[in-house]
C-alpha cells in the first residue's frame, strides 16, 4: 500500500504519474514549457488523515533566490478550494535554507508534510504551485501543475 513519488523533469508540458495507490493517483506536469532540473519524493502514496508524508526536494532554480513568495491554489472538481499565499525568503534574516540560493546551485532538502490538517473527499483535484521571484508575482521561477484523484470516501 505504501508507495513511492519520485519526479525528476522529463519534458516540459508533458504530465507524469508519480504515484498510483488504492486510494489515491497523482500525476503532474510544469505550467511553462522550460525544462526544470528538479527531483521530488514522497512516501507514502497514501491520504489517510494519519498520514505523514516524508518529502525530499532537490532543485536547481534558474535565478538567484534572494526573495520568494509561494503560491498555492487547489481546485476541486474545479471549483477554488484553497488559496494561500506566502512570503518564505525576503533577504533579511530568513530562516529557510533555500534563502539565498544562486542560479545554478542545487538545493537540497527533506521535509515531512502533515497530512492529519486536511480532510480530502473522493474526487478530483488540480494543485497548482507556483514560485515568485518578486513579491508583485511578475517574474515566476517555478509552476507545479499537480493532478491528484482521492478514490476513496473522505480521508
Amino acid at each position: 500500500m505504501f508507495g513511492l513519488l519520485f519526479f525528476i523533469l522529463f519534458t516540459p508540458g508533458v504530465s507524469e504519474l508519480l504515484c498510483a495507490s488504492s486510494e489515491l493517483e497523482v500525476s503532474y506536469t510544469f505550467c511553462d514549457s522550460i525544462a526544470h532540473d528538479f527531483m521530488f519524493n514522497l512516501t507514502p502514496c497514501s491520504i489517510t488523515n494519519k498520514s505523514v508524508w516524508k518529502a525530499a526536494l532537490m532543485w536547481i532554480p534558474r535565478s538567484d533566490i534572494t526573495f520568494l513568495k509561494i503560491v498555492f491554489n487547489v481546485w476541486y472538481y474545479n471549483a477554488k478550494a484553497l488559496h494561500w499565499k506566502e512570503v518564505l525568503c525576503t533577504g533579511a534574516d530568513d530562516e529557510y535554507t533555500v534563502c539565498g540560493m544562486l542560479k545554478g546551485e542545487t538545493i537540497e532538502s527533506t521535509f515531512d508534510i502533515k497530512g492529519a490538517r486536511t480532510k480530502f473527499p473522493k474526487g478530483n483535484y488540480n494543485v497548482i504551485l507556483q514560485g515568485f521571484s518578486d513579491d508583485s508575482e511578475s517574474n515566476m521561477i517555478m509552476c507545479l501543475n499537480f493532478t491528484m484523484i482521492v478514490k476513496q470516501g473522505a480521508f
